[in-house]
Formats: structure tokens, C-alpha cells, sequence
């Protein structure tokens, strides 16, 4: 089982104690930190308030206990797109950090004045985005993940010695992606196929996917990396949310990520915001915005 912690970073900047806590989790527990931008414009835009020093406190507690973390980015196209190569930089720098999850914006009650002729922001522009940004990740390198191609896009790397080796530059590209298929294929060695497919999972977990590595590495020579643990991986990933003016059944019913409802029932994440927020987060939203605009 994995616990993982989604948190907009403020307690953990203001509370040590409550970090190195966490930290006792560690092998089990992961940070989904809320890393929207480094510029003050943005952040009062997306979050009403400017949040760079909650951040650089919060990431520098994480890395003295060097907590498992994963930065979550809300892209808003024209807003923060541009950001996405520094980001992905800086996140490399950081000890704690594991990887970026960049999530394009979905008009689901919470973006006043969405067009969605103009505002949308599909997987592919922000592939396109992250490979024209990052020196590092190559189209070669993103991946459609297995269990839902539509909806998600990854790609791993490892950290060794202050350098970042993406592991899709070991394995000839011809054999990873198929247009008939639309997903990952490894034909040549079965071997090597089973370790990608089980690596490009969502359902890893910091127990899981290091020996995932390790097997996968031994397929792939050109790679020394004999001392490999958690701290050495780098994951990207694209997760494509839904809303009314995207809306797909069949990529809902092939959706591998999920949340518990209150009364236990499985809802696809995509659909998530759509069909089944709290109607008291929503009577709150409304709130807020009512009082923003002064009508309460």
C-alpha cells in the first residue's frame, strides 16, 4: 500500500516538526505538492495568493528529510505554459523530488470565463510544450502509458552522478510505439517488455517500482547503475483530465486511476469533478466566489 499526501505545501512550510513526522512514513508515503509557478502574476491568478515562499520552505523541509516528492503543475494555457522546462529543471535539482505531474486545466466550475475554442490544452500540446522547453525529454522519451494512451503520458529517467538518462533512449524507439495500437509495444525481448509495461503503470508504489528498475536494467547493459533506489528515479507524467467539452466514455472506461467516494463507490478520476464533487465544496466555492465579487 501507498499513502500519498496531496497538500498545497503551507503546512509543510511552516511546520518542521510535521515534516519530519512524515518522514517516519517514508517507504510508504510520497508528497503531491502543488508547484503551479515561480512568478508572482501567476500564482495570484491561479491561487489568489503569491505562494513562491511557501514553496522554497516547503521543498527545503522536504529535502532535509529528503521526503518523497512528486511537484503537481495546473497548466492554464498563456498563463504558465511557458514554465514548464524551468520547472522540470528545477525539480531535477531537488533531492526530494521525484518527478512533475503536469495537469492541463479542465473547465469544471472553478475557471471563471473559460472558452473552450481557446483555453483548452490537450496532452499533445503539452507534450509538444515539454519537449520544446526541456533539453532533456525528447518525443522519443514521452510515452502514451498502456491502460489509457488518451488520458496519460509518461517517462522515466534515472538521476546518476549530477546526470538525467532517460530510459527510452536504451531501447530503439521503432519498438516502443505503434500507430495501430496507439500504446507501448516491446516485441523484440519479452523480457524487456514485461519490465516496461509493469514500469509505465500507474499503480507503482515506492516498494514496487524500484526492483521494477532493477530487473529492467538488466536488460539494458549500457546502463550501470548497481547501487539504484528511489532517490535516483525521475518521472514525467501527463495526466489529461475531462470536462463537458472533452468528455469521452471510452476513455472513462479504460480510466486507471480512481477515487473512493464517501459511500464506497469507485469513481473514475477523470470523471471525478464533473459528476461527483461534494455538493458542500461546491456550496463553499460559490461562497467564496459570491464574497469575491462582493455580493456577500
Amino acid at each position: 500500500k501507498h499513502l500519498m499526501l496531496n497538500t498545497n505545501g503551507v503546512r509543510l512550510a511552516k511546520d518542521e516538526a510535521f515534516v519530519a513526522r512524515l518522514a517516519t512514513y517514508a517507504g510508504a508515503f510520497e508528497v503531491y505538492l502543488q508547484f503551479d509557478s515561480f512568478r508572482e502574476n501567476v500564482l495570484l491568478t491561479m491561487r489568489g495568493r503569491d505562494l513562491r515562499e511557501v514553496r522554497r520552505q516547503a521543498i527545503e523541509h522536504l529535502n532535509k528529510y529528503n521526503l518523497s516528492t512528486t511537484l503537481v503543475v495546473t497548466l492554464q494555457k498563456g498563463l504558465n505554459d511557458d514554465e514548464m522546462g524551468a520547472i522540470i529543471d528545477y525539480a531535477l535539482q531537488q533531492k526530494c523530488v521525484r518527478g512533475v505531474t503536469f495537469q492541463p486545466t479542465q473547465a469544471a466550475g472553478r475557471i471563471e470565463h473559460f472558452n473552450p475554442e481557446t483555453d483548452s490544452f490537450s496532452l499533445t500540446e503539452v507534450r509538444q510544450g515539454i519537449i520544446a522547453q526541456s533539453p532533456v525529454f525528447t518525443a522519443e522519451d514521452l510515452l502514451p502509458v498502456p491502460c489509457n494512451p488518451d488520458a496519460l503520458a509518461m517517462a522515466y529517467a534515472l538521476k546518476i552522478d549530477g546526470e538525467v538518462f532517460p530510459l527510452t533512449r536504451y531501447v530503439d524507439p521503432a519498438d516502443l510505439l505503434t500507430n495501430s495500437s496507439n500504446t507501448i509495444v516491446y516485441e523484440r525481448d519479452p523480457r524487456l517488455r514485461d519490465h516496461m509495461l509493469r514500469l509505465f503503470s500507474t499503480a507503482n508504489t515506492v516498494d514496487t517500482v524500484v526492483p521494477d528498475l532493477n530487473q529492467l536494467l538488466c536488460c539494458l547493459p549500457q546502463v550501470s547503475a548497481p547501487n539504484l533506489s528511489y532517490e535516483n528515479l525521475f518521472r514525467i507524467i501527463i495526466l489529461q483530465f475531462m470536462d463537458a467539452h472533452n468528455f469521452d466514455v471510452r476513455a472513462v472506461k479504460k480510466s486507471c486511476v480512481h477515487i473512493v467516494s464517501k459511500d464506497l463507490k469507485i469513481i473514475p478520476f477523470e470523471t471525478m469533478n464533473i459528476f461527483y464533487r461534494d455538493q458542500e465544496k461546491l456550496a463553499r466555492l460559490a461562497e467564496l466566489r459570491g464574497e469575491r465579487i462582493g455580493i456577500i
